[in-house]
């Protein structure tokens, strides 16, 4: 038996051969200094905010070189995918806005010439490529259960040896001849295809990665799993084939990854390829009881990128904070360029962090407040319609019947040099401003130094009919306001009031919260002039009628 009709025996069904896909996937036509990125997350759970904060690294690094940044679902974990998990990834990518070039829309379609970008759908590749390798001798079957396998672990722990495939560990199954396979396959045993390391634990490895620099490991010497007994591929085999294929130039992904290097370099060589550059970002950390620890799927809801969508944290303000923590330099220029788009921005590996980046929910919401603060009220109000489309249709009635005074209220003190900054999240707006709109029905009224009730009611009957004008500017407004106080002994002049309080019932300050609670039931709101514009005299009579 020639070792071509060996490889057949072990690898029935490959449609193709080695040569034909490496003639399929050409060269990618791009300048020398564009890289090729891309992310490749798996279906096996919800999107990790790890995964968009690497997408947000590698669309960046492309698009600024003249690159191409591309979306692979690597589904080859078949027993850990979750139901329409590869649905969750396209859903994120499509609300996260990343503007890949090349990517899977669905199941069925894609855009692309290096596709399938599914990995499931490329099996005949990698098969193709594992039957170039067992020609070569460069991969081999095992027929090894999990009985054996768990059996060789103990006595592995018992001796104190490193746990794995290797040495004298996997000399039965690499020494037997191509009959001994041949009876095994006939018999129909099952078997899985296996590296055959040409590693040795005693020598060194140096990789250089764009962000840690030079890493020394050991080399590589286990037996790694190539293909699974059902012919899929497992994610190293995989991402060797794919990244040579589809001309990956530069890898970015989580440093969690470090520990794999020396076998993925042993599978870039044997496969014949140049290996991509690689760049290994900092997990993404959360500081608990003074200590810190990679943020938590299981613990930590933020590690969900759903959950900032949920709660109606704006796009842009969380790629905003992602950008923060991928390039220290980012935020200072953020600041100095306020009106450019973040996509001016040029991504760096010499200013990524070598250590884990911590996660400041405070932060990002303090991101988001500015965001939010800097857009028209127009806007505002589109994106909040948008989210309580999809998470709060309860509200869309409210968006919907008014409209106009939800815009006039987010545009409250809005144009101005130091515009309010209210609110963090969509989810928080309509609960703030509902006094605003519709049947005004406070289930309090947050009443501060004045809470006579017979002196409320003579201050909001005094102003209403001797003083408010709703034609009048703002500070006609103020001064009639202070002529108020005047009238009922308060003070119009707050140094005055400071020097000798005890002349005073109070000051203007109290009085017009007295206004404001009255017409809002909130003793805290944008500015009370530009409320009472909105409400409208009649409105205002109402609701100065509720107290009495």
């Amino acid at each position: 038996m020639t070792r071509e009709e060996y490889a057949n025996m072990l690898l029935p069904k490959v449609m193709h051969d080695r040569a034909y896909y490496e003639e399929k996937y050409k060269k990618r036509n791009l300048p020398n200094d564009a890289m090729v990125t891309r992310i490749g997350p798996s279906p096996t759970g919800f999107v990790h905010i790890g995964t968009l904060y690497q997408a947000i690294v590698a669309n960046r690094l492309a698009k600024q070189s003249g690159g191409v940044c591309f979306l692979r679902v690597e589904d080859t974990d078949q027993k850990r995918l979750v139901e329409n998990g590869i649905e969750q990834i396209l859903d994120a990518v499509k609300n996260y806005q990343i503007p890949f070039d090349e990517y899977p829309i669905d199941m069925e379609h894609e855009v692309g010439e290096y596709g399938p970008y599914i990995q499931s759908k490329r099996v005949d590749i990698y098969q193709a490529f594992a039957k170039d390798l067992i020609i070569k001798d460069l991969a081999y079957p095992s027929f090894l259960t999990d009985e054996e396998k768990e059996e060789m672990t103990e006595k592995q722990k018992k001796r104190k040896q490193r746990i794995g495939y290797y040495g004298i560990w996997a000399s039965a199954e690499r020494s037997l001849t191509m009959e001994e396979v041949k009876e095994k396959v006939e018999k129909g045993i099952p078997y899985v295809i296996r590296l055959k390391s040409k590693g040795s634990f005693d020598n060194k490895i140096i990789v250089e990665d764009c962000i840690k620099g030079k890493l020394e490991f050991p080399e590589n010497d286990m037996d790694h799993v190539l293909l699974k007994s059902d012919g899929i591929p497992t994610y190293h085999f995989a991402h060797a084939v794919d990244d040579t294929l589809m001309g990956t130039t530069h890898v970015t992904r989580g440093d969690e990854w470090l520990s794999s290097l020396p076998l993925h370099m042993e599978l870039f060589h044997v496969l014949g390829f140049e290996p991509p550059k690689y760049a290994h970002l900092a997990t993404i950390q959360k500081e608990e009881d003074g200590k810190r620890r990679k943020i938590s799927k299981r613990k930590d809801p933020e590690a969900n990128v759903k959950f900032y969508s949920e709660q109606g944290i704006p796009v842009e303000a969380v790629k905003i904070y992602l950008l923060t923590l991928a390039n220290s330099n980012f935020e200072e220029w953020f600041l100095a360029n306020p009106d450019k788009d973040i996509e001016e921005f040029k991504v760096t590996f010499d200013a990524m962090s070598e250590s884990g980046a911590l996660f400041d929910m405070e932060k990002l919401l303090n991101i988001s407040k500015n965001y939010l603060s800097r857009i028209t009220a127009e806007k505002f109000y589109e994106e909040l319609y948008d989210w309580a489309n999809v998470y709060d249709k309860n509200s869309l009635s409210d968006l919907e019947n008014y409209k106009d005074i939800i815009i006039a209220t987010l545009n409250i003190e809005r144009n101005t040099e130091k515009p309010r900054k209210d609110y963090g999240m969509y989810s928080e707006v309509l609960p703030n401003i509902s006094y605003m709109y519709g049947e005004f029905k406070p289930e309090n009224y947050e009443w501060q130094k004045i809470t006579d009730m017979e002196e409320i009611r003579e201050i909001l009957n005094t102003y209403i009919e001797n003083y408010y004008d709703e034609d009048d500017t703002e500070e006609v407004w103020f001064n009639k306001m202070k002529r108020l106080c005047d009238s009922l002994g308060y003070a119009s002049n707050m140094k005055e009031y400071k020097k000798n309080p005890e002349n005073f019932k109070g000051n203007v300050a109290d009085v017009s919260t007295v206004i404001r609670v009255a017409l809002t039931g909130k003793s805290r709101t944008p500015n009370l002039y530009d409320i009472m514009k909105i409400l409208g005299i009649d409105e205002i009579k109402t609701r100065i009628q509720k107290i009495g």
